[in-house]
């Protein structure tokens, strides 16, 4: 997907490759540290003779990419780092994004439901991964906001008909929660 979308922006394949390939190395969802991926990224790259330029450029977009919260603070990224988390963010929406949204929340031991908790807005960083809500929030603290934060005019036309797939699985989840289905 970040091929596709970088053809279509007319960005660099190579950076949009590099950048897409090592985005999830060192993530600070396990290492609790910002940049610890970017740091590990210019690092293997430079190791394998990259130049500092293109290191910089990757490291620099991998720090950047990651949803850290709904109201956290966004760092700027290049129009290769913004298709590389175009595609990232449409993994995370979509048919293949409520299964992993709920393959996740069962290695976490996350309930599916519960009526009684309600989302929650991440202000910062820390907040959101530290926040123990249930599957079915986490459609409401991110999922159904990427649709919005799209970089790409392709990306925001694929996330629109995904967005309108989860919107009608929540529904149906829901009429079946409460036995209405």
């Amino acid at each position: 997907m970040a091929q596709r979308l970088a053809a279509a922006e007319d960005a660099d394949l190579q950076a949009v490759e590099l950048i897409a390939a090592l985005h999830d190395v060192k993530d600070f969802k396990f290492t609790g540290d910002d940049m610890s991926g970017a740091r590990e990224a210019e690092r293997w790259l430079l190791e394998q003779s990259a130049s500092s330029e293109l290191a910089t450029l990757v490291a620099s977009n991998i720090a950047g990419i990651s949803f850290k919260g709904a109201g956290t603070q966004t760092k700027p990224l290049t129009i290769e780092g913004k298709c590389v988390q175009d595609a990232d963010r449409l993994d995370a929406v979509g048919a293949i994004g409520v299964a992993r949204c709920f393959a996740y929340g069962g290695t976490r031991e996350r309930p599916i439901h519960d009526p009684a908790t309600t989302a929650a807005y991440h202000s910062t960083t820390e907040q959101y991964l530290n926040h123990q809500g249930t599957s079915i929030n986490h459609f409401y603290e991110k999922l159904l906001l990427l649709k919005d934060r799209m970089n790409t005019q392709a990306a925001k036309n694929l996330a629109t008909k995904r967005h309108a797939f989860m919107e009608t699985y929540l529904q149906q989840f829901f009429d079946e929660w409460e036995a209405r289905s």
